[in-house]
């Protein structure tokens, strides 16, 4: 693994009024990682995030995506540049089945196909690669389904679809796991645990057995400040995120994790 990290997340102040949502943030993510942000509620991790994906401007610091300064660039820039984001909250098209919805998301990747002369072959290869991608969040069987009648867990993971399509080097996912049974949140766990083959993750959790079972490494997140950075063996040992957030019942044993 390349020792140069794909995000480089520098001393991020984000003040709403009196608060310092983050304050002095910082954080690296390797390539090829799957990097857990965890913390509190209200600790800052979705401004954080917001921030990384451009939905926010830092009042200060910097953010380095694959070598380049991207602290004052739009979103759109950064999708292109390879930096990728799902929400807490689904955001899909409901009206719109599973095929229809992962080809708008390449669409928008590939440019308007509203042009008469673009070669039919090309629509076609597009529906081909939204399929596709539809197979690899393990939807490939709901392809004709409206989205507005897929279970929530099927909807988080059509979301993660509309993510990957823009081909990511990085993939920023804000609670993933939100509102699943155990059998879904387990079944997105595999999902997530499969794309490290395709995309670095970095990812904003609160299930901390899913944490620790997909984590590479994991930064907790305190009152806007980064605490503690490390691999889940040295962040399960760490006396200051114990007392801050963890405490001694919330993180799984060695022999559960």
């Amino acid at each position: 693994m390349s020792t140069v990290p794909l995000l480089q997340v520098n001393d991020l102040v984000k003040r709403f009024g009196a608060l310092a949502a983050t304050d002095h943030a910082s954080l690296h993510v390797q390539p090829g990682q799957i990097h857990a942000l965890i913390g509190p509620n209200g600790a800052g991790k979705t401004t954080l995030i917001q921030q990384i994906s451009g939905a926010l401007q830092p009042d200060s610091g910097h953010i380095v995506f694959d070598g380049y300064d991207v602290t004052s660039q739009p979103i759109h820039r950064r999708v292109h540049r390879g930096l990728a984001r799902s929400y807490q909250i689904t955001n899909v098209f409901l009206r719109l089945s599973v095929l229809d919805n992962l080809a708008l998301a390449l669409q928008a990747v590939d440019g308007s196909s509203l042009r008469f002369w673009r070669a039919a072959h090309t629509e076609v290869q597009r529906m081909d690669r939204a399929a596709a991608v539809a197979r690899r969040v393990g939807l490939g069987q709901r392809l004709d389904a409206l989205a507005g009648a897929l279970s929530h867990a099927e909807q988080r993971q059509l979301e993660v679809g509309l993510a990957l399509a823009s081909g990511p080097k990085l993939l920023l996912l804000d609670e993933p796991l939100a509102g699943m049974g155990p059998d879904e949140s387990q079944r997105m766990v595999e999902l997530l645990h499969s794309l490290r083959a395709d995309t670095t993750l970095l990812l904003v959790e609160h299930d901390m057995d899913a944490v620790f079972q997909l984590a590479d490494a994991i930064s907790v997140l305190v009152f806007g400040k980064v605490i503690a950075s490390g691999t889940p063996a040295a962040i399960r040992e760490d006396v200051e995120v114990r007392r801050a957030y963890l405490g001694d019942d919330a993180v799984p044993s060695p022999q559960t994790a």
